[in-house]
């Protein structure tokens, strides 16, 4: 069992960066191939970013490469993701998830744990 809890989340004007982290607790951390991911009311959850077990590949959506960077600290059993040059459409809830097979990393449905999510808001 792992528990995720996120942190970080707020409300921005556009072109700022915001930091969330995810602390995990449980089972070894750094077994897990970590993501993020986002929702807003109505719509399916989109895939932000996921980072290996060992840190080594990251992977994006489309909209987030080149803004967004994932990152992991596998001796503080802490995920991050840096944001910046924030746009409105990137309000949403954001959430942390850990992957226990270490594939399937861009669709939800292959994650095993996820956080309550933290909500970002981005003004115009």
């Amino acid at each position: 069992q792992v528990q995720l809890a996120e942190s970080g989340g707020g409300l921005v004007q556009a072109g700022v960066s915001l930091r969330l982290s995810c602390v995990a607790s449980g089972r070894t951390f750094s077994s897990y191939s970590m993501g993020w991911f986002r929702q807003t009311p109505g719509k399916e959850r989109e895939f932000v970013a996921a980072i290996a077990w060992n840190g080594i590949s990251t992977f994006y959506g489309v909209s987030m490469k080149g803004r967004f960077t994932i990152s992991r600290d596998n001796a503080k059993n802490t995920l991050f993701l840096q944001m910046n040059s924030l746009k409105p459409e990137d309000t949403a809830v954001y959430y942390c998830a850990a992957n226990r097979l270490n594939y399937g990393l861009g669709n939800p449905s292959g994650y095993d744990y996820w956080g309550q999510g933290t909500q970002v808001t981005v003004s115009s």
